[in-house]
């Protein structure tokens, strides 16, 4: 006999404002037992110091988590000067303290704009990224330093809020893949005194802002289970930047039993991806085999079988 998955089928997708000092994996865990829902994840790792949004999803919604994890993000940090931490944040141990000179807003700009644009960037040691097999913050708090290749990233926009003479607030708006301590270290290091983030805090992933946010707090505060779920969004705003396709009925039972179904694909062209709605409920994503087929890529568990 199969084993009853615990909790309720709770699905949708709920933007947190994570609290500083926990982790994700600790946020997205109280968010579940909030919701009590069987299966719940998140979108996008934000550093225990780091505030601010973290998309979960609940249920249904997990199976299209990873289309956000290739999203755009924007973060707004502070910069010290003069202190480089072993971290790269204001958690860490300083390793080593310089000398801030006497620099003008003009002076931080220009350095940031030298890190506009596509650049390469080295990962740093504090990060969930892995070395055979392992994590290489592991290994950093065993005191062990691995060689990391440069990855491409992209900056699209850095912009200078303000400078108090030893430190700096900035907003970055970039690619996945960016880490902001080690954007603001290359930026000391190229004014020649060092840096280190000492607070960071997420304000956009993808299509999604600060505005829609839950605290923890807020959350708990709700009058009961009902209350909650309704200030879910949909699965489907996940995918959102997907082209949709309505499908009939015809096409719908085909999709369901997992077999191609012929449908009016338009413009889309082989291997695309689509949101697939029938009788304008979303049912899933499909992909466009040819100019008139479309093959079901990964379905709701509610699209019924008969």
């Amino acid at each position: 006999m199969a084993r009853r998955r615990r909790g309720l089928p709770v699905n949708g997708v709920l933007l947190l404002d994570k609290p500083k000092g926990i982790s994700s994996n600790h946020a997205l865990q109280r968010v579940r037992r909030l919701f009590e829902a069987q299966k719940a994840g998140h979108t996008g790792t934000l550093d225990p110091m780091a505030t601010g949004l973290l998309p979960i999803c609940l249920g249904e919604a997990t199976k299209f988590s990873a289309h956000l994890l290739e999203a755009d993000k924007m973060y707004r940090t502070r910069v010290e000067l003069g202190a480089i931490t072993d971290t790269g944040d204001a958690e860490g141990t300083v390793i080593e303290r310089r000398d801030v000179p006497s620099l003008t807003a003009d002076d931080i700009e220009a350095a940031i704009a030298r890190f506009r644009g596509e650049i390469d960037q080295v990962p740093p040691m504090y990060s969930a990224l892995k070395h055979q097999g392992k994590k290489l913050y592991e290994l950093a708090r065993e005191g062990k330093q691995v060689a990391r290749a440069a990855r491409r990233v992209s900056v699209y926009d850095a912009r200078l809020l303000a400078f108090d003479g030893t430190a700096f607030e900035l907003e970055v708006t970039c690619s996945k893949g960016t880490y902001i301590r080690t954007l603001a270290e290359d930026i000391g290091l190229a004014l020649g005194c060092g840096a280190h983030i000492s607070q960071l805090r997420r304000l956009k992933t993808g299509p999604f802002t600060g505005d829609m946010m839950w605290t923890l707090e807020a959350l708990e505060a709700l009058a009961d289970q009902a209350s909650r779920e309704a200030e879910l969004m949909p699965a489907d705003v996940l995918v959102d930047h997907l082209p949709p396709l309505e499908v009939d009925e015809t096409a719908y039972g085909r999709l369901a039993h997992g077999q191609s179904a012929n449908l009016a694909i338009g413009t889309l062209a082989p291997d695309a991806l689509a949101r697939l709605y029938y009788a304008k409920t979303f049912i899933g994503l499909g992909v466009v085999k040819s100019a008139q087929e479309v093959a079901p890529k990964r379905l709701l568990s509610t699209v019924a079988i008969s």
